[in-house]
Formats: structure tokens, C-alpha cells, sequence
């Protein structure tokens, strides 16, 4: 369990108040459920603070991509900052091509669900292909399946209302470089190298490669994931685990 000052500390952390109710956020919600990705990256560090600061370095430019963009859905031309800008190009290429459309009042859209006592934020809800959905960006190296417990969330709390979404999609928009020998793909992202295995060779080839890296390229990948009953019902269970380990804080402030 996270440690809270008092009362005030733990509703700010953790949920939105809206209309004079507290909500519990759905990013807060699923943080309860196991990384063990993370945890590896953690033990492999030099030590925890070290850890620390890369995970907060590679925070900081993932929120310094999704700004960007969201900016740029927004209508405005905001400046790119050098260091994102391959991603950022490879973001507004994707878009020009795919033609989501999306209105600014729906962009950074708060959701609330009445019945199960949640609340979050949307990035977008689109327009693609014909189809409306909600549309969430992730500065990730991969689209994880932990990705869907969040949008079926949010995909619940829009049902019945004006914009109920028929779809939903993950847009993961990252950079990377490539060998030109073995195909190995690197990234550095919070200061931090990952070399990771080609689309078209293996661990033997990688390890036995003196490495040319290109320049840095964007990354794309754009995956629709229509089928999200039983992801929410996942992440009401993940709810209910949440609120069990914070029992003690919830039923202070009521929410219990």
C-alpha cells in the first residue's frame, strides 16, 4: 500500500473530485496489478534511486510526446522538441494517412461511471475508419494487455451517453533505431539502452553483431481492440483489490 500524508494527500493522488464527489482515477485502479517487466528492469538496475531516476526521465519524455500530440489533435502547431521529433513526424505521417478525426472538446475527455464509482481521462475519442472510439496514446516500447483493462474501463462509463464509442484502439507512438546487419532494434529512452531482437533474426544473430544503427526512426503501431466486456470485467476486479488494500484511506474519506 502507497503512504499518504492525510486524507486530502490520498483523494489528490488517487481520484478526481467532481461535482463535490470523490472518484477513484482508473489509472490509479490498475497500478494494483502486477509488473513484473518493471520489477525485472528494477532488479537489473545499478541500484533503486538509480532506478528511480530513469523511470522518472523516461516518464517525463513519454508525457513531453503525448503533450505534443495532443496538441496537434487539438488544431495547434506547437514547437517539437528535438529530442521527440522522430516520433512526433512518424505520429503526423500516421495521421495524415489514416484521417482520424477527433473534436477538441473530446480530446483529454473526463469520464465518470455512476455505476461502478470510477472516474478518468480520455485521451480522445476519434473518428477512424468510420468508426467512433475511444482512442488512447501510449509512449511505450510495445502495446501491453494491460492497456485494455484501462480502455474497457472508459469504454463503460461512455456507454449510453452522446458519444458512446462502438470501438476502441491503441495508438503507441515510440522511436527506436535499427541495425542495418541483424535487424535489432534499439531504444533509449530516460537514459536508459534496451536492445531488443529483430522482426527477422534471433537472439544468436544479435548477440554476434558488431551493430550499424540508423538514425533514429519513429514507431507506430495502431491496434483496435473492439471486443472489451471481459477486460472490464478484469479491471472490476482489479477495482475491487484496489479497494481492498486501500481500505483503511477509502473508508476515511467515506468512500467506504
Amino acid at each position: 500500500m502507497d503512504f499518504y500524508k492525510n486524507e486530502d494527500s490520498f483523494k489528490e493522488a488517487s481520484g478526481y473530485t467532481i461535482d463535490g464527489v470523490w472518484y477513484p482515477r482508473v489509472t490509479k485502479i490498475v497500478t494494483i496489478k502486477a509488473k513484473p517487466a518493471l520489477y525485472r528492469y528494477y532488479g537489473e538496475a545499478a541500484n533503486f534511486k538509480a532506478a528511480q531516476s530513469a523511470t522518472q526521465k523516461s516518464a517525463e519524455e513519454g508525457t513531453l510526446v503525448h503533450e505534443t500530440v495532443e496538441a496537434f489533435l487539438l488544431g495547434q502547431k506547437p514547437e517539437v522538441d528535438s529530442s521527440i521529433q522522430p516520433a512526433v513526424e512518424a505520429f503526423l505521417d500516421f495521421w495524415s494517412k489514416k484521417n482520424i478525426q477527433v473534436i477538441p472538446e473530446l480530446v483529454e475527455k473526463r469520464v465518470v461511471s455512476f455505476d461502478y464509482r470510477y472516474a478518468g481521462t480520455v485521451d480522445a475519442i476519434a473518428l477512424v475508419d468510420g468508426k467512433l472510439g475511444v482512442l488512447d496514446i501510449k509512449t511505450s516500447q510495445a502495446i501491453y494487455r494491460d492497456y485494455n483493462l484501462q480502455t474497457a474501463a472508459y469504454m463503460d462509463a461512455l456507454r449510453n451517453t452522446s458519444q458512446t464509442p462502438q470501438t476502441r484502439w491503441i495508438l503507441k507512438i515510440d522511436q527506436n533505431q535499427i541495425c542495418a546487419f541483424c535487424g535489432a532494434r534499439r531504444r533509449v529512452k530516460g537514459g536508459r539502452e534496451k536492445i531488443r531482437v529483430g522482426r527477422n533474426n534471433n537472439y544468436s544473430q544479435m548477440r554476434g553483431c558488431s551493430h550499424e544503427w540508423s538514425q533514429i526512426r519513429g514507431d507506430i503501431d495502431f491496434q483496435e481492440f473492439p471486443f472489451w466486456r471481459e477486460d472490464f470485467e478484469a479491471f472490476l476486479a482489479a477495482k475491487r483489490l484496489w479497494e481492498w488494500e486501500n481500505e483503511y484511506w477509502l473508508e476515511k474519506i467515506g468512500y467506504l
